[in-house]
C-alpha cells in the first residue's frame, strides 16, 4: 500500500464509500448529480459513476495504481463538471446558486489535482507536465479557492437557509452565517493572491469539517431526508478534498505574504 497522507487515506476511502453508496441505490452518489433526468443512459452512467469512485477509491491506495487512479478520477471530474455542472452557470449566470452548485465539483477536482500530482510517475511528467509540480498545485489551489468564495457567497446570498443551520446551542445564528461566509471569502482570496496560503487553507478545512461535525452530523442523526442526507455525505467529500488541499501547502511557511514569488525563486 501508497499512504502520502492521513487526507489522502481519508480522501481515497470516501470516494470508496461513494461507490459502493452508488452501486447499492442504483443511483447517483451525492458527488455525482446534475445530469438531466431526460439524459439517455442515465441508469448506465450513475452505474459508471460508481464504478469510477469505487475503482479510483482502491487503486489510490495501492503504489503501482495511484497514479492512474489520481489520473483517471482528475480526468473524470473535470469532465463531469464541463458537461454536467457548468450549464448551471451558463443558464443563470447572475444566480447564486449555480456557483454554489459547481463549486462542490470544483473542489473535490482540486483534491483529486493535488493527488495527481503527488502520484505523477516519469510518463505523466514528460506529457503533462505543466498540469504537474508546483504549477498544477497552484492550479489546484486556485480552483480550490474559487470554490471557497461560492461558498462564502452563498452564505450571504442565501442567508435565510444558511442562518437556521447554525445549531441550536449557539447565539447569535445570523451572526455565524454571515461569519463563516466572510471566512470563507478571506480563505479563498488568500490563496488566490498567494498570501498566507498555508493558514488559510487549514483554517477553511477546518471550518469545513467543523460544519460537517456540528451543522450535519446532528441532522443525520435526527433522521434526515434524502435532500440532508445528500448535503451530508457532500460536505464530509468536501471536507477530505478540503483536507488534501490543505497537506499540499506543508512546504509552505505558515505567514509567507508572496508565496507565487517564492516559487519562482526555487
Amino acid at each position: 500500500m501508497r499512504i502520502r497522507s492521513a487526507g489522502h487515506a481519508v480522501f481515497a476511502a470516501t470516494m470508496i464509500a461513494l461507490g459502493i453508496m452508488g452501486l447499492i441505490k442504483g443511483n447517483f452518489a451525492p458527488m455525482w448529480d446534475g445530469v438531466p433526468k431526460d439524459l439517455p443512459g442515465r441508469a448506465v452512467l450513475a452505474y459508471l459513476s460508481a464504478v469510477v469512485s469505487l475503482a479510483c477509491g482502491i487503486g489510490l491506495f495501492w503504489k503501482r495504481t495511484a497514479a492512474i487512479a489520481a489520473c483517471v478520477l482528475l480526468v473524470t471530474i473535470l469532465l463531469w463538471f464541463l458537461l454536467f455542472k457548468l450549464r448551471y452557470i451558463i443558464a443563470a449566470p447572475l444566480v447564486e446558486g449555480s456557483y454554489q452548485n459547481c463549486g462542490e465539483t470544483v473542489a473535490m477536482l482540486a483534491g483529486a489535482w493535488v493527488l495527481f500530482d503527488w502520484f505523477a510517475g516519469g510518463w505523466n511528467m514528460r506529457r503533462l507536465g505543466f498540469a504537474i509540480g508546483e504549477t498544477g498545485l497552484r492550479i489546484a489551489r486556485a480552483l480550490y479557492a474559487l470554490a471557497l468564495i461560492a461558498f462564502g457567497l452563498s452564505h450571504f446570498d442565501y442567508l435565510d437557509l444558511t442562518a437556521p443551520l447554525v445549531p441550536g446551542w449557539l447565539p447569535a445564528h445570523v451572526f455565524w452565517a454571515y461569519f463563516t461566509g466572510a471566512a470563507y471569502l478571506a480563505a479563498g482570496a488568500a490563496i488566490l493572491l498567494g498570501v498566507v496560503v498555508r493558514l488559510a487553507a487549514v483554517l477553511a478545512a477546518w471550518q469545513i469539517g467543523l460544519i460537517t461535525l456540528l451543522v450535519w452530523v446532528p441532522i443525520v442523526a435526527a433522521g434526515p431526508n434524502a435532500f440532508q442526507w445528500s448535503e451530508t455525505v457532500l460536505s464530509w467529500a468536501i471536507t477530505t478534498a478540503a483536507w488534501v488541499i490543505a497537506e499540499s501547502c506543508r512546504s509552505i511557511p505558515w505567514l509567507a505574504v508572496n508565496t507565487f514569488k517564492q516559487a519562482r525563486m526555487k
